[in-house]
């Protein structure tokens, strides 16, 4: 059971930052209450929801320099955990979790990082607290979106700045690095400790480069840099990355980590796929316009044992597969990297996809359900966010700034449709040589009942909506009588290459409002579906998963 974390570091100027910076004031918009232990709004069952899975890996084929720099990259990344704590909620953590004496309520609000459910909505499940800010604590709590637009100030949508009132009420953008400045140079100098002890020298590198970056707030070079890494056993991804917690625009990037043990064997077998991206972006459903850019071919896509997870990336949900970097300047460059996360997807399959299949999948197409199909769906749907066009095609800049808040929903639904279109693909050239088109689509289907559990505030939850209303319009899969689904091939094909088409342009042509209606009209569980996610509630089938990880897990 993954524990509450209670850190002690060995630099006496966290130690400090985190008395004076650690709890602070409680905006007006958001009431705490005053009873020392919150009542419970949500039924006991919601605090089970999650199946607890051990992190664990073979670490006997590395040195004893290795685990000692892991030993240094889990501390770091538990800096990154207590960051995000401050990004997702404005009370000091231990303060809130030690108010609860049940721990079966502590372990859940550990879980969703503060008084909300990530996965329902985010709505409060503790009494005294108001629905969660759609900025997080990226922007003061009053902020409007009509304020924020009249303003003009300096990195006003900076991905690693903090925006705040002035003591005139004016709106001001506080760097990551200065506003975080104590923790940052903690977890700079535990990277450049563990950069001492690294084997591989490009490894080395990108630790000092990256604890740079914590310190400049200029990640460009150690992003390059992590680009290079091909021989690394051990692998680290480290601070503000993605953008999903940021509701309110989609800007600000929060802090996460992850430490990572590399499957040579299963990496050999993945290593020919990046090749194709150039030939498959030429072949995509889609106006040659919404296609013009070219991506890096030279990306790597490999498969690992995850042994921690920390902020953003260990909030709610669980990520099983990673697609970075996303400055879109690398991208361009150099494509981008891809790693699956091999033992977390075995968790996922085997104690939700399966157990789902039972559910909700007809029995004649339960053979379908395979854990090639969902490791391959994952891994294309990481390779697909290579393909299509990262600058609109109507001089509105990037299509994440150009979609702002419903960037990150739409750019999922486009990794996971054109995932199944280059299944298809390289299926059609015999690149792929394992299961049939049938297993990758049912298992598909299956993977659609599984994260549209995630709830409307997770960006792959709200893609999953978008995408089982769209094919229920397509008539891509049929429900008998009994509630059971099973795929129609030929129309799911015809609806894959459609939605593709739909997604690519409205992301080339910058169309903030096309993508608003489409999450408006299709971003929403309607009845049927909500009786059938009911059933797998009484099923007692877990949402998701919850790790019991850490140095004792691994015997360090």
């Amino acid at each position: 059971m993954r524990k509450v974390l209670r850190h002690t570091f060995a630099f006496s100027a966290l130690a400090t930052a985190l008395l004076l910076t650690g709890c602070s004031e409680a905006p007006t918009s958001s009431a705490k209450s005053e009873d020392t232990s919150p009542a419970l709004l949500t039924e006991q069952s919601r605090l089970h929801i999650y199946h607890k899975v051990p992190l664990t890996a073979d670490l006997t084929q590395l040195s004893e320099n290795q685990k000692q720099m892991l030993s240094k990259l889990i501390d770091a990344a538990k800096i990154m955990d207590d960051l995000f704590w401050q990004q997702a909620f404005f009370e000091d953590k231990l303060s809130f979790l030690a108010r609860f004496k049940d721990p079966a309520v502590r372990d859940f609000a550990n879980i969703n990082y503060g008084p909300w459910d990530r996965l329902n909505g985010d709505k409060p499940f503790l009494s005294g607290y108001s629905e969660k800010a759609p900025g997080a604590e990226f922007y003061p709590h009053d902020i409007t979106k009509a304020e924020f637009a009249s303003a003009d100030f300096a990195d006003k949508d900076g991905l690693y700045s903090v925006v705040e009132r002035n003591d005139k009420g004016e709106l001001t953008a506080i760097p990551y690095s200065q506003k975080y400045q104590a923790e940052l140079s903690a977890a700079a100098s535990l990277l450049t400790e563990a950069a001492a002890l690294a084997d591989n020298a490009t490894f080395a590198e990108y630790l000092k480069l990256r604890a740079s970056a914590l310190l400049s707030n200029d990640y460009y070079p150690s992003d390059m840099a992590w680009m290079d890494m091909k021989t690394n056993p051990v692998e680290l991804v480290i601070g503000p990355i993605e953008t999903y917690e940021d509701q309110l625009f989609g800007y600000r990037a929060a802090f996460e980590a992850y430490v990572l043990i590399k499957d040579m064997a299963w990496s050999e077998r993945l290593a020919k796929y990046a090749q194709f991206l150039p030939e498959l972006q030429r072949g995509l459903p889609v106006d040659d316009a919404y296609k013009q850019e070219t991506p890096g071919s030279d990306a790597d896509l490999n498969a690992y044992d995850v042994i921690y997870y920390a902020g953003h990336s260990n909030a709610g949900s669980k990520t099983i597969a990673i697609n970075l970097p996303n400055d879109e300047r690398v991208q361009l460059a150099k494509g981008t990297r891809r790693l699956q996360l091999k033992n977390a997807m075995q968790a996922k399959f085997e104690h939700i996809l399966q157990p789902i299949a039972e559910v909700l999948i007809a029995p004649q197409q339960r053979e379908h359900i395979t854990f090639n199909a969902f490791f391959a769906n994952t891994m294309f749907h990481e390779v697909a966010h290579g393909l299509g066009i990262k600058n609109t095609i109507t001089d509105n800049g990037t299509v994440r700034g150009a979609l702002k808040e419903h960037a990150s929903a739409l750019e999922e639904g486009k990794a996971d449709i054109l995932g199944l279109y280059m299944v298809q693909s390289l299926l059609e050239k015999g690149e792929i040589t394992e299961g049939t088109l049938q297993d990758y689509y049912v298992t598909f289907m299956a993977g659609i009942f599984r994260s549209v559990r995630f709830g409307a505030s997770s960006a792959h939850g709200k893609a999953n909506m978008i995408r089982f209303n769209y094919f229920a319009t397509m008539g891509a899969f049929d429900r008998n009588k009994d509630g059971l689904y099973s795929v129609n091939m030929d129309k799911m094909s015809a609806a894959v290459a459609s939605l593709s088409e739909l997604i690519l342009t409205l992301q080339g042509d910058g169309d903030y409002n096309g993508v608003a209606k489409l999450v408006a009209d299709m971003g929403v569980i309607k009845p049927q579906l909500e009786a059938d996610l009911a059933r797998l509630k009484a099923a007692s089938i877990p949402v998701d998963i919850e790790f019991e990880q850490g140095k004792a897990q691994l015997g360090l």
